[in-house]
C-alpha cells in the first residue's frame, strides 16, 4: 500500500526548506457527524502498487467527489462505506488536473448518506474549522481541529512519483493534515463542507508517511463543486476530462535528462519506456526515441503530450511523429486505448 503525501516546493510565506504533500491513504467512518465521508483504495497497474484516499459522497446513489492525485494511475477502484462496510466499484466519470479535482460513480449504490456542503465564499481568517480524513492509512475516521490561516493561496504541490502541480485559491489551516486525509472534507462549525483537504507542508520537502503538519491546504468547495457540473454536463474541455481516459502507453522525458541516445533536437519527448502490447508498442515506439509532433501540432515536452492525449477518449486516433534513434523520422496512425486517469 502506497499512502501519498505529495511534495510541494513553494508557497506564500513560507520558508524555504517546508515543502507540501499531497495527502493519500486510507479510511473514514460515516456516523451522523462525519456522514458521507467514504474510503477510497486504488490499484496503480502499471506502477506495481496500490494507494488510498479519501472521498465524500454527494449524491445517494453514489456521485463521490475527490482529489484527482486520489485516483491518479488508477487501474482499479474501490470504495468502501466505513459504517457498513459495503465496497463499491468505482469508475471515473470526470476529472480537471489542474483543479485536482475527480468524480467517482459507484456502481450499484443507492440510498447513501452524502456530506452537507457549504459554501467557501465568506470564509474568514481565524474561523475554525476540522479536517476529517483517512489520517495514516489506519482505515479509521480521524478529525484535526484548526482555524483558517490564509485564504487565495498558491502552492506547487507535488507527489512521490516526481510529478508537480500548481494549485491556486487555496484554504489554509493550521489544523494538523496527515497522509491520507487527501479528498476528505474540511468543515466549518456546524459540520458542512467548506473545503476539500488536499496538501499539506513538510519538514524538509520530503515524503513521511508519520508526519503531522500544522500547515496544511484545501481546494474551496465552491471551485471543487463548480468542476463536478462542468464534469455532470458531459462537455469535455482543455480543462476537464469527461469518460474514459485515452492510453497510449509510453513513459516520456524531456531531452537531456539521461534517456535516449544522445543527439536529440531541442523539445520533443524521449520514450523513456513502452507499456508491451500498448498503442505505442503497436506503432513501433521504442526506447529513446523522440516524439515530435502528434496530430501535426509539435511537441515541445511531455507536459505537451500528456495534454494532448488528455484531450482524447478510449478509439481515437492520432497522428504521431516520431525520430527514432539513427535519426530517422517516422509517422503512424494510432489508436488509443483506455487507461488510467492522468
Amino acid at each position: 500500500m502506497r499512502v501519498v503525501l505529495a511534495v510541494v516546493a513553494a508557497l506564500l510565506l513560507t520558508a524555504v526548506s517546508a515543502g507540501f504533500a499531497f495527502a493519500r491513504s486510507r479510511s473514514v467512518a460515516k456516523t451522523s457527524p462525519n456522514a458521507g465521508i467514504v474510503v477510497i483504495d486504488t490499484t496503480l497497474g502499471y506502477e506495481g502498487g496500490e494507494a488510498a484516499g479519501t472521498g465524500m459522497v454527494l449524491t445517494s446513489s453514489g456521485e463521490v467527489l475527490t482529489n484527482n492525485h486520489v485516483i491518479k494511475g488508477a487501474t482499479s477502484i474501490t470504495v468502501v462505506v466505513p459504517q457498513t462496510g459495503r465496497h463499491y466499484t468505482a469508475s471515473v466519470v470526470g476529472y480537471d488536473v489542474a483543479a485536482d479535482t475527480a468524480l467517482l460513480k459507484l456502481k450499484g449504490a443507492s440510498g447513501l448518506a452524502t456530506v452537507s456542503t457549504g459554501s467557501s465564499a465568506s470564509l474568514e481568517r481565524g474561523q475554525h474549522v476540522r479536517a476529517v480524513g483517512n489520517a495514516g492509512g489506519t482505515g479509521r475516521l480521524s478529525s484535526a481541529r484548526g482555524t483558517i490561516t490564509g485564504l487565495g493561496r498558491t502552492i506547487t504541490a507535488g507527489d512521490d512519483q516526481g510529478s508537480s502541480e500548481q494549485l491556486h485559491g487555496l484554504i489554509e489551516t493550521n489544523a494538523a493534515v496527515r497522509p491520507g486525509d487527501s479528498g476528505g472534507p474540511l468543515l466549518d462549525s456546524s459540520g458542512r463542507v467548506v473545503g476539500m483537504d488536499t496538501a499539506a507542508s513538510t519538514a524538509n520537502g520530503g515524503f513521511y508517511f508519520q508526519n503531522v503538519t500544522n500547515d496544511a491546504f484545501a481546494i474551496p468547495i465552491d471551485k471543487a463543486l463548480a468542476v463536478v457540473k462542468l464534469i455532470e454536463s458531459g462537455t469535455s474541455s482543455a480543462a476537464v476530462h469527461v469518460g474514459a481516459t485515452g492510453f497510449l502507453g509510453v513513459e516520456l522525458a524531456s531531452p537531456g535528462y539521461g534517456y535516449g541516445y544522445g543527439g536529440q533536437t531541442a523539445g520533443g519527448a524521449i520514450v523513456a519506456g513502452v507499456v508491451s502490447g500498448s498503442p505505442a508498442d503497436r506503432a513501433g515506439l521504442a526506447y529513446g526515441d523522440q516524439v515530435t509532433a502528434i496530430n501535426s501540432r509539435a511537441v515541445s515536452s511531455p507536459d505537451t503530450v500528456a495534454s494532448l492525449v488528455l484531450q482524447k477518449h478510449p478509439g481515437d486516433t492520432i497522428t504521431l511523429t516520431w525520430i527514432d534513434g539513427f535519426g530517422n523520422q517516422h509517422r503512424s496512425s494510432v489508436t488509443l486505448g483506455s487507461g488510467p486517469p492522468q
